[in-house]
């Protein structure tokens, strides 16, 4: 098989089990304190890519490696939002959609931050979003769920783990930079449990289960596959193979939970992936155009 088809092909697992890994979650914090299923789930992931970036951790200096956790601490602020949003909603597929805005977001935060103006077509993904979020909110009347506000804000805090980490984190490689950061966000959700949740006496071995998928499938599985992936595919089409990771969710969703999808919501889902999809096909498009410029 091409080296770019496998590559796909692989990006779209990929994007399976990240979506996949919203049902693992969901069921494993049925018996874990959230906090704590988080802390676990990204501790152990992070042992087990260990190995695969062992040489890369050794070449890497103390600074950069403490400079990429601390930087991983933006990422664990947007999980524990997303875990808390995901405890308290029967609405995964909608929650995955909002987040997805995060990419969105990106342009956002590094204007405010770094005074990185965003490109023209951010303006005109900006109001295709806010319409497909508008529907998403729409119950016959202006409601918005608090689920939907911390899936929001979990977001926002994805964009700003990524502007900092494009930022101050480039001088390592992407296994070790995810390596590193999956643990910082798993010590940081340790010490928030034993400081603020309440442990059950007893853990069902089914939901040992569910944060055993979520370890080996959604977080370390994912992670590999993605960095194989987007290693040897085209950019443009890894970016786009991407944005199933909603869809996905939205299926399982719908499957697992009978997620209800009238057609306000069906729409909503639909404009915020046209908003992305645009964004990104017109970043691809002014990349190149200011690479030819640039030669």
């Amino acid at each position: 098989m091409h080296v770019k088809y496998r590559a796909e092909i692989i990006l779209v697992f990929t994007t399976l089990l990240a979506g996949a890994g919203w049902v693992f979650s969901k069921e494993a914090i049925q018996g874990l304190p959230p906090f704590g299923f988080i802390g676990l789930r990204f501790i152990f992931a992070s042992l087990i890519l260990l190995p695969f970036c062992m040489r890369a951790l050794k070449a890497a200096s103390l600074g950069d490696c403490l400079k990429a956790m601390s930087v991983g601490c933006f990422l664990g602020s947007a999980i524990f939002c997303w875990i808390h949003a995901i405890s308290i909603s029967d609405t995964l597929g909608e929650g995955a959609f909002i987040m997805s805005l995060s990419m969105l977001f990106v342009p956002i935060v590094a204007w405010i931050l770094f005074k990185t103006k965003p490109i023209r077509a951010f303006w005109f993904s900006l109001p295709i979003a806010a319409a497909g979020l508008f529907l998403l909110s729409w119950k016959g009347s202006w409601q918005t769920d608090p689920s939907q506000i911390w899936f929001l804000v979990s977001a926002v805090g994805l964009a700003l783990h990524f502007n900092f980490n494009s930022k101050y984190s480039a001088q390592l490689s992407p296994m070790l930079l995810t390596t590193l950061q999956l643990f910082a966000t798993g010590c940081l959700g340790v010490i928030l449990s034993l400081s603020f949740e309440t442990w059950p006496d007893h853990v069902s071995l089914i939901t040992w289960k569910w944060l055993a998928l979520s370890v080996l499938l959604a977080t370390s599985l994912r992670y590999l596959m993605q960095t194989t992936g987007q290693k040897l595919a085209n950019p443009t089409n890894a970016a786009l193979l991407m944005l199933l990771e909603p869809v996905w969710t939205l299926i399982l969703s719908v499957l697992f939970y009978a997620e209800s999808m009238p057609i306000n919501k069906i729409f909503g889902c639909l404009l915020l992936l046209a908003s992305l999809i645009f964004y990104r096909l017109s970043s691809v498009v002014s990349i190149r155009r200011a690479k030819r410029l640039s030669q």
